[in-house]
């Protein structure tokens, strides 16, 4: 796998560069609004560099394992392409949903479905007919939630580095070649995005960089239950979940909509404790992500989820009780 590792990174770096120089041109320009951390107008799309270097390269090499799962590519391919919309004219929510309900139908074609998600305290949790609805949940809850953590420099690319290169291992021990070659081209594909992305970055990867990446993993993450308890998972993928876990409970506690935008997401809250420093921020939500994703491998496929959830929540009240005194401190409007 070196060989194409190499090739995605350098493909992925004239392409990013590629896109970065026509973007201005095409309309692809993030602009600045309250919430933002940058202050300056700023190429985006660099998603369409990096998506397309995987899609050349792995073919090349992997063809007959790619074969093997075409509605799952096709599904990807969907969300792509609706996250290039979203970058050039803001796509309207309901096209988005429409486009994951349609994506989440094609990986089902692959039997990439949830079916149950193990025993709680004894009693199997099974959903029936109700398991494309629960699997549809889940991948737009996650596409959706890396996206929101994609607010400062280098962040939803070090912690999507993070989390594929543990879905990586967990195909190497299971000798499972389709989680191991998509994690791999896709880890290459970011770290070279990374090289225009870290802070300060000169290319953002828009909504084709970050939805196809929520749903990349969280296509990864549904096959992966073939292998690990569900609470694993979580684990494994924890940062994205527990922040917006956490923010839509603190707006909900306060009286606000649960959908609305503030700066109150676990990357804000730490640059300010950071004082302002983005790569310190970034780089220690990078290893609190990899600490969880250490923590989920350790998980016993024969453990109770019951037991296994307690733990997962533990984290979030921690999590949840923690950012609260930064914000008390930093007497932030939350």
């Amino acid at each position: 796998m070196y060989i194409e590792f190499v090739l995605i990174f350098l493909l992925s770096l004239v392409l990013i560069r590629v896109v970065r120089h026509y973007a201005p041109k095409v309309g692809l320009i993030d602009v600045p609004n309250g919430r933002s951390s940058h202050v300056s107008h700023t190429p985006c799309g660099a998603g369409i560099g990096f998506y397309l270097a995987v899609a050349v390269v792995l073919p090349l090499f992997h063809f007959e394992s790619l074969a093997a799962h075409t509605w799952s590519l096709l599904a990807v391919f969907l969300v792509f392409l609706i996250g290039i919309l979203d970058d050039h004219r803001d796509a309207s929510p309901r096209t988005k949903f429409i486009v994951l309900i349609v994506s989440t139908l094609f990986l089902s074609f692959d039997g990439l479905v949830i079916d149950d998600i193990g025993t709680f305290f004894g009693q199997p949790v099974a959903f029936g007919w109700f398991s494309l609805s629960f699997t549809l949940f889940a991948v737009a809850g996650f596409t959706n939630a890396l996206n929101l953590i994609d607010g400062l420099d280098g962040l939803a690319a070090t912690v999507s580095i993070v989390i594929l290169g543990t879905f990586f291992i967990v195909g190497y021990q299971h000798d499972d070649t389709f989680m191991m070659i998509l994690s791999m081209a896709f880890i290459a594909a970011l770290l070279a995005f990374l090289v225009f992305n870290w802070h300060p970055a000169s290319i953002f990867m828009g909504d084709s960089g970050s939805l196809t990446l929520g749903f990349v993993i969280s296509l990864l993450a549904i096959r992966s239950l073939e292998y690990l308890p569900t609470v694993s998972v979580l684990f494994i993928a924890a940062l994205p979940i527990l922040d917006t876990l956490i923010v839509m409970i603190r707006r909900k506690l306060s009286g606000r909509p649960v959908f609305s935008a503030d700066r109150c997401h676990m990357h804000h809250i730490l640059r300010h404790f950071f004082a302002e420093d983005t790569r310190r921020t970034v780089l220690f939500l990078g290893i609190l992500q990899a600490i969880y994703s250490i923590t989920g491998l350790q998980l016993d496929k024969e453990m109770d989820e019951g037991y296994l959830l307690i733990l997962f929540i533990l984290n979030l009240v921690l999590l949840y009780l923690s950012l609260g005194a930064m914000i008390r401190r930093q007497k932030r409007k939350c």
